[in-house]
């Protein structure tokens, strides 16, 4: 297991996050906010909007943000908090082909118990191995009192042009349209191609999708445990001028699927606990090249 914690004097502390094949991820404490996953050629895998400027407490567009907040959004959000290392977790020991790090955010009084009022533990286990990235969430209820949340982990994807992707494994299902005030539709298309703005939230979703780059000739593949909502989100050229975060044709190089939980709360009963889990693989020269069927991607 190798990993450092890396704080330039900005207040703005990471770790950095190595595996023995030579892929890395780097996280920011704030927020618990990965904001680089590299493979063992040093290829950048997550995408960072060009105009990022990385400040303490600022939420940047890109990585994989994890939002957890009162359900409706109307109350506690974490993504501007300061995370730490867990030193409580007790798991069993990893593989030696891999590398994790453990992260925990409490409840505090002085400041999150006046806009949510409820006491809770959220831990972040990160799994960084060859061409495979896993992350596992974990809420714990340590109120007297039942607690509902809404949890999403979006993941900005890099990819080498919008034109030329297609997601397969979300065929057939319904799907909140928010470029329609939530208007609820039916996926007909056999796989989501981009000619425009796309953000939809799929429901009910299967436990793979599979994200297809013909031009890099790389399928991502995303598993997903207890997370059952799927977000799919570009913002297109118009939409991508008015984002602080985002230069001009950044749209053209990114995909945002994300693992959530929209539809239903989740809902924790005191001392109940509630995982999640998503695990995020590349598979080379794929379905663009003729090698790889990606039916058998989806259900391998």
């Amino acid at each position: 297991m190798t990993w450092t914690v890396v704080d330039d004097g900005d207040g703005s502390p990471r770790i950095v996050i190595a595996e023995p094949a030579g892929s890395t991820a780097v996280v920011l404490l704030n927020g618990a906010q990965i904001v680089s996953w590299k493979n063992d050629r040093h290829e950048e895998l997550l995408f960072m909007g060009s105009k990022v400027i990385k400040k303490p407490s600022k939420v940047v567009r890109g990585g994989i943000p994890i939002c957890f907040s009162e359900f409706g959004d109307t109350g506690f959000q974490n993504r501007n908090r300061l995370w730490i290392l867990d030193s409580d977790s007790s798991p069993l020991p990893p593989p030696k082909t891999s590398s994790t790090v453990d992260l925990l955010l409490k409840s505090s009084v002085e400041d999150d118990l006046k806009i949510w009022p409820r006491s809770f533990e959220l831990r972040l286990r990160i799994i960084l191995g060859s061409g495979k990235l896993t992350l596992i969430p974990h809420v714990r209820n340590t109120d007297s009192k039942v607690i509902t949340f809404s949890f999403s982990l979006q993941n900005y994807l890099s990819v080498s042009n919008i034109s030329e992707v297609r997601v397969e494994g979300l065929e057939t299902l319904d799907y909140f349209d928010n470029l329609s005030e939530r208007k609820r539709c039916t996926e007909q298309a056999d796989a989501i191609t981009f000619d425009g703005e796309v953000d939809r939230v799929y429901l009910s979703t299967p436990p793979k999708i599979a994200i297809i780059d013909h031009e890099k000739k790389r399928t991502l593949v995303l598993r997903k445990e207890d997370l059952p909502d799927a977000g799919v989100w570009n913002p297109w050229d118009k939409k991508a001028k008015m984002l602080p975060d985002f230069g001009y044709d950044d749209y053209k190089s990114m995909l945002r699927v994300d693992s959530s939980a929209i539809e239903a709360p989740i809902v924790l009963k005191p001392l109940e606990e509630w995982n999640g889990r998503q695990e995020l693989s590349f598979v080379s020269s794929s379905y663009c090249s003729g090698q790889l069927d990606p039916l058998k991607v989806l259900h391998g």
